[in-house]
């Protein structure tokens, strides 16, 4: 534990329905992200995105952060957690107070986010975020910082992300049971979009689509702020499960073949090209062609992408992604989904590769690190904060403000 502080470490754990990942980062002297130590792991006991079988996944849990704490010698005490599956849903929300000595104070602004959080949520869910998107200050709207400028009456409006208690108790559990705590739950879209956005996306208006193996999250920004989460529960397993089925070859072999050859858009494969196919109960392997296998991954791909388009359709945010979409995870590597995808949407489309990081790039640098170099970038955020607010406040006030935060309700 003496080496993460002396360090001033951050590490975030991802549990996906395919792979655990751990990443371990040191905030350096100048304010930067570096990684020094990286696990991984096959996640088994794990179904889109939901625990089904503890103990497994507690094992794998235990492997992937044994193996990033051999890398980064440093013994791993608190993560920073991703969460995803079909049970995370999401609201915006008004609140609105009255200004004290006429000139916006951080205690308004605290109380504004409040009043906009104290909507009545049910007992079996539990708020995960509570996304500050724009302030309005009597009839001028769209502040971003309302902190000392003058006003009666000042009016927030927030993104809240929710998920179901039961689900992230499974999960924090599995957690703790190695040994760790979860200092915080973060929506895996969001983690991502630290970690593959720019600010100018994020402005302009920008959709980033979490492709893992089993759900899609997507979190959608315009204007700098968040204003849609939402978790499709059909994902890359779907193409696995298809290639096995038609092909009549094990899902471990299918797998293989739809990392190593497949190809989201027939036109862009050859028609001479073949591939070795392993067949079921000891048969021998058989001689198939790679554009035939496209021709089972394209109809796929183009309905998970229809979906993707339907729930952005829905949010009545389509009109707003002028900078298009930004496609991470690892069933957004295959060759031919970004020109798929362009041709689906009719919008621009790029593969989300981790950015502002130093240290082991070469280690992270894949859409399948997404979330976890998030975790990353929103441990380091809240770091920031916490010792901003410690050097900013007096001991004694500080400690009333939080006492006086805790009968209201916000711990």
């Amino acid at each position: 534990m003496s080496k993460i502080i002396e360090r001033s470490l951050v590490v975030g754990l991802d549990i996906g329905t395919s792979k655990i990942s751990v990443a371990v980062g040191e905030i350096t002297p100048d304010n930067k992200l570096s990684i020094i130590g990286v696990g991984n792991q096959p996640a088994r006991g794990m179904d889109k995105g939901g625990v089904n079988d503890l103990n497994l996944v507690i094992q794998s849990i235990q492997r992937a952060v044994n193996e990033a704490e051999l890398m980064a010698d440093c013994r791993i005490s608190s993560i920073y957690l991703g969460i995803s599956g079909k049970h995370i849903s999401c609201q915006n929300e008004n609140g609105m107070v009255p200004i004290n000595d006429n000139e916006v104070t951080q205690e308004d602004v605290d109380n504004v986010i409040h009043t906009a959080r104290s909507v009545p949520i049910s007992a079996e869910r539990r708020m995960l975020h509570v996304l500050p998107q724009e302030y309005s200050i009597d009839c001028q709207d769209g502040i971003k910082s309302p902190i000392g400028m003058s006003g009666v009456r000042m009016e927030a409006k927030v993104h809240i992300v929710t998920c179901a208690n039961d689900m992230s108790k499974n999960i924090v559990k599995c957690v703790e049971r190695c040994d760790l705590v979860a200092d915080q739950l973060i929506f895996s879209a969001l983690a991502s979009s630290y970690s593959v956005l720019t600010e100018d996306e994020k402005e302009l208006g920008i959709c980033v689509v979490d492709m893992g193996a089993g759900t899609m999250d997507i979190a959608v920004f315009t204007g700098g702020a968040l204003r849609h989460t939402a978790v499709i529960p059909v994902a890359g397993n779907q193409v696995t499960s298809d290639i096995a089925k038609i092909f009549r070859t094990p899902l471990s072999h299918a797998e293989e073949i739809k990392v190593r050859y497949a190809c989201a858009l027939k036109q862009l494969v050859s028609m001479e090209e073949n591939i070795d196919v392993p067949s079921v109960g000891g048969r021998p392997a058989r001689s198939m062609s790679r554009h035939t296998l496209s021709e089972v991954v394209e109809p796929r791909y183009h309905e998970l992408f229809e979906l993707i388009q339907e729930e952005i359709r829905e949010s009545g945010l389509a009109d707003l992604i002028a900078a298009g979409f930004v496609l991470t995870g690892g069933t957004a590597k295959m060759e031919g989904v970004v020109e798929f995808a362009e041709e689906v949407f009719q919008m621009p489309v790029r593969i989300g590769n981790p950015l502002n990081i130093e240290g082991l790039k070469e280690y992270v640098n894949d859409p399948t690190y997404a979330t976890v170099v998030g975790l990353l970038h929103y441990g380091m955020q809240a770091n920031e904060q916490v010792n901003t607010e410690s050097k900013s406040g007096e001991g004694v006030k500080d400690l009333w403000s939080r006492v006086h935060a805790w009968f209201k309700g916000e711990f």
